[in-house]
């Protein structure tokens, strides 16, 4: 326990190091963007993980809160007024989803909630007197709590860390609490868990619930990072990328929605972004690849699940704890004192 908390202080201060650290604002930015796309995956973990519930269809949520901020700042109303309204239309619109998808599971679950997804994505594309269609919606400002401007870098990611870091702290408690306890038997053993008189449908409601507040919190950060939203955000691609993110960092972890979100952003905005000097097949096929940033991130999955299908998280403790075991074994006995006992 000691040393658990050693290492969760560590990272926290090396979370509030990173725009000291770092004096480029663009990768400030990038941090930002890990950060709050590590919120909407925990959200998704919620249900991925410890309820078993696959969902291709949260960027509906997503896009839903982002599209609320936008239009009422828009329409001149207050930055409090616009996250609060989000948080609470975007609640409504997950009721919504969990009413009608939870009555299935398993592939079933799956195609109703990219049906959903795909509904929203149609509505915000097409509906263009409320969403402007592929125009989008500007955000004209960011909120500026207790006086503090959010226009740089640097102070836009401390308030995107105060958040992840309470989300995280939220989904620690919500996961080792016992209702965190009868979710993950509704999705180990249903069956059991109804035949000893737990609510299974109102026990995944509650987790769908929580998970969608999660999901909002990250749309409000995104269009506060933006200033910007457009149909694209609710996509099939978005939800995609989210899911992405959970099982390549490791489901049904704390950590491995961070480590999965870390991977999907830096490889879609830094490693895109490199290019190698030189001539050559081999230079020109590794920039495709860098280019390319969606047959590059595929490649890196297909690696993840063939060699850590249990994700990047799981898969490096399992590695780390089978190293330190043949280290502890490789290590020679102590050598005995002369006319000792054996």
């Amino acid at each position: 326990m000691i040393g658990r908390g050693i290492a969760i202080a560590v990272a926290v201060l090396a979370l509030i190091a990173v725009p000291y650290a770092i004096s480029e604002a663009y990768y400030v930015n990038i941090a930002s963007q890990i950060l709050l796309y590590a919120v909407f995956a925990l959200g998704l973990n919620i249900l991925v993980g410890y309820a078993g519930l696959v969902s291709l269809g949260h960027a509906g949520l997503f896009g839903v809160a982002s599209y609320v901020v936008a239009s009422l700042l828009a329409a001149g109303h207050g930055h409090a007024v616009a996250i609060l309204s989000a948080l609470v239309v975007a609640l409504t619109f997950t009721a919504g989803f969990a009413a009608l998808s939870l009555r299935a599971t398993g592939i079933s679950f799956i195609m109703i909630t990219l049906a959903l997804g795909e509904i929203l994505w149609g509505l915000a594309y097409r509906w263009i007197s409320l969403t402007n269609g592929d125009n989008g919606v500007n955000v004209a400002g960011r909120p500026m709590p207790f006086g503090i401007s959010l226009t740089s870098a640097p102070a836009f990611y401390d308030v995107t860390l105060i958040v992840f870091l309470f989300a995280v702290a939220a989904c620690a408690v919500f996961v080792r609490s016992p209702f965190g306890a009868a979710l993950a038997g509704t999705r180990d053993q249903p069956r059991r868990m109804n035949a000893l008189g737990y609510h299974v449908w109102m026990i995944r409601f509650g987790a769908f619930m929580f998970s969608g507040l999660l999901t909002a919190v990250a749309g409000v950060l995104f269009v506060y990072y933006n200033q910007f939203i457009s149909p694209q955000t609710l996509a099939l691609t978005a939800s995609a990328e989210a899911l992405l993110m959970v099982i390549s960092g490791g489901a049904g972890t704390l950590m491995g929605p961070v480590v999965g979100a870390a991977l999907v952003v830096i490889v879609k905005n830094v490693v895109s972004g490199v290019r190698l000097d030189g001539t050559g097949a081999a230079v020109f096929v590794v920039n495709q690849l860098f280019q390319h940033w969606n047959f590059l991130l595929g490649a890196i999955f297909v690696l993840i699940v063939v060699f850590m299908p249990e994700g990047l998280v799981p898969g490096i403790v399992r590695m780390w704890r089978a190293a330190w075991r043949s280290l502890s074994r490789a290590k020679p006995a102590p050598a005995r004192a002369a006319g000792s006992k054996p």
